[in-house]
């Protein structure tokens, strides 16, 4: 849909390759920078409004985002005489690669997108607006990977929502290896 959300082109898919990359993305505040250009490209000045914190910490995140290739100036703007840039996403989903770069090194082991939406989701948790279930199911690792490619359809369906209302809503969603109990696959005879 050409009328979706944010006003400038940008890549459906980035995969994050460098630790700084992925360190980058796992600061709150760089987050929810992040989410607030899916609806648009912004300047710093707007960013600060909008997160309610000063220019200058703003500035400084949005430096550290641009430096790992997830920010870009999409466009500027002469005010008087300084120029204003407006920032945008590089792609509209970022997601961690499996296997980190040969020049790349190690992914750090801190970053985690459910700690994310576990410390978001609190609040809603207590007010009984969180919305969520948890399964397991023993599958095949090729099950498992066709599972993953109809999730992350849902999610690209998701990020191109036109912005609307009030609140904003997180989306979680996983699939992950675990060594949840399973019964034997034939019963034991008697």
């Amino acid at each position: 849909m050409a009328d979706n959300p944010p006003d400038y082109e940008l890549a459906d898919r980035m995969a994050l390759t460098m630790p700084a990359q992925v360190k980058a993305v796992g600061h709150p505040l760089r987050t929810t920078i992040l989410q607030l250009l899916h609806e648009r490209a912004a300047t710093v000045t707007e960013l600060a409004a909008a997160v309610g914190r000063p220019k200058s910490t703003v500035a400084h995140h949005v430096d550290v985002l641009t430096r790992n290739g997830l920010l870009q100036v999409v466009r500027t703007r002469k005010v008087r005489a300084v120029e204003e840039r407006y920032y945008g996403r590089t792609a509209r989903m970022f997601h961690v690669a499996a296997e980190p770069s040969a020049e790349g090194g190690e992914l750090p082991g801190d970053f985690n997108d459910f700690e994310v939406a576990a410390r978001e989701s609190a609040a809603a948790f207590e007010q009984g607006r969180l919305w969520g279930f948890i399964r397991h199911a023993r599958i095949s690792e090729d099950q498992a990977s066709r599972f993953w490619g109809r999730l992350a359809e849902l999610v690209e369906e998701f990020d191109r929502m036109p912005r609307s209302g009030d609140t904003v809503y997180g989306f979680a969603i996983g699939i992950y290896p675990t060594d949840h109990p399973t019964l034997p696959t034939t019963p034991p005879t008697q």
